[in-house]
């Protein structure tokens, strides 16, 4: 179970998209009633209280910028705006959570056999330890700090077996496109 009671192992990405707008459609509102009245409490109050009352408004219109766009506030570099090794996913991160979710015995769709065996043979040839983290990470979504704290390593090797997992599966991807 995920943060909130949710099973986040399979969950379908229209279902996150709904989850998402349901839990901003209803913290939004309070949001922004916490706001006005804030806002009431420091045009009333004395100078002492205005610096931490000031820093309540400001806390609550950063929330509510971030629930109304959708981003962070104050980054200037969207993914979208990333250099290409930023932004590059080796495998398809819905089709490596399918594979996953089969280890869990959860039914996957979506993946043909021939996709699975070519899962299976990528990752066939990483370490133990590379393929935990790969599929932590890729499949099922974790940080590297938590993988590191259930896997009782450092975060710096959970990044390094990652790194040289995608260097692996890069040069087989790089090898079968060779071929074609």
């Amino acid at each position: 179970m995920g943060e909130r009671g949710i099973d986040m192992e399979c969950v379908e990405q229209e279902d996150l998209e709904f989850i998402y707008s349901d839990f901003v459609q209803k913290l939004l509102p309070e949001y922004q009633i916490s706001l006005k009245g804030v806002e009431q409490l420091y045009r009333s109050a004395e100078a002492d209280d205005k610096k931490v009352i000031a820093g309540m408004v400001s806390d609550c219109e950063y929330v509510i910028e971030w629930l109304s766009s959708g981003r962070r506030p104050g980054n200037k570099r969207g993914i979208e705006r990333r250099a290409g090794y930023e932004r590059e996913i080796l495998l398809e991160p819905i089709l490596m959570q399918n594979f996953t979710c089969r280890f869990n015995a959860v039914p996957s769709e979506g993946l043909t056999e021939d996709q699975r065996f070519q899962l299976e043979y990528v990752l066939g040839l990483l370490s133990r330890r590379e393929k935990e983290c790969y599929m932590l990470a890729n499949g099922e979504g974790f940080s590297h700090v938590a993988i590191a704290g259930m896997l009782q390593i450092s975060a710096g090797s959970v990044s390094e077996y990652i790194q040289r997992a995608q260097k692996k599966i890069s040069s087989v991807i790089d090898e079968y496109m060779s071929l074609i």
